[in-house]
């Protein structure tokens, strides 16, 4: 979504220095600039095929196709992001594994331990299908270059999150976490990683880049004391943890109830 905009900023940089050109050059010839117009062209598969480029791509193509839908495991059930009102088997697995694959970095790196982990119920891009989990499989699912961050947040900031799920009322990939919702929508017997939550703890809470940096409002993840970039992208996290298991199960333990 960043770089997205990021371009979209760039063209219209572009589109007005190339409209200031174009006025400066008439004048310094005297010819006066009446009208500038402009069409859509779309790029579709219709469009007419250069052979030699045709040839010259198709065994990069092949290459790439044979990588991504390379199998990497076995999923029994088809896993969505609609399934569910507070959880869902996608989410709560791409947390858990988040938490998982994250750990390994950061033990050996910090000698501290992941707490819990928070993502974002939009990240989530595509289903997980029952079959064969390929390369491409995790592409589908996390196609942003989302990377794997880890903040050091105060327990009052933990309240926060329980805070902002009630809130938004969707289910948002939670792990390490579990809490209940009381019928005026506020959050009782959090707990974090089993233990009863310590308002002056610092926890540590796994999450990407783009909700680190306050993305869907996310604003309490700005209150960290620490922050370490894991360099280790999203899909990457998902890829390993896909090689390592022959079958992906989900997870199917509660962590958010209603009174």
């Amino acid at each position: 979504m960043v770089k997205l905009k990021k371009y979209n900023g760039f063209l219209k940089l572009f589109v007005i220095f190339l409209t200031l050109f174009l006025i400066s050059s008439c004048s310094k010839n005297n010819y006066n600039l009446t009208k500038i117009e402009g069409k859509q062209l779309p790029v579709t598969e219709k469009a007419a095929e250069t052979p030699e480029i045709e040839n010259f791509i198709k065994p990069y193509r092949d290459h790439i196709n044979k990588d991504l839908d390379n199998v990497l495991a076995y999923c029994p059930e088809t896993l969505d992001k609609s399934t569910g009102k507070w959880q869902t088997g996608i989410g709560s697995l791409m947390a858990d594994v988040c938490v998982l694959r994250g750990n390994i970095v950061f033990n050996a790196r910090e000698k501290k331990d992941i707490d819990l982990c928070l993502l974002n119920h939009g990240g989530i891009r595509a289903i997980l299908p029952k079959g064969n989990v390929t390369t491409r499989s995790a592409f589908e699912i996390m196609p942003f270059e989302n990377s794997l961050v880890v903040l050091a947040l105060k327990g009052e900031q933990i309240s926060e999150i329980a805070a902002y799920i009630i809130k938004e009322k969707k289910p948002q990939p939670l792990s390490g976490m579990t809490f209940t919702i009381t019928k005026d929508n506020k959050a009782k017997n959090i707990m974090v990683q089993g233990k009863p939550l310590d308002l002056n703890k610092t926890y540590y809470v796994a999450t990407n880049d783009y909700l680190a940096n306050g993305g869907d409002s996310m604003t309490f993840f700005a209150k960290s004391t620490q922050k370490f970039d894991l360099n280790y992208k999203l899909r990457d996290v998902l890829i390993d943890y896909f090689k390592e298991v022959d079958t992906v199960v989900a997870p199917k333990n509660i962590r958010i109830t209603e009174e």
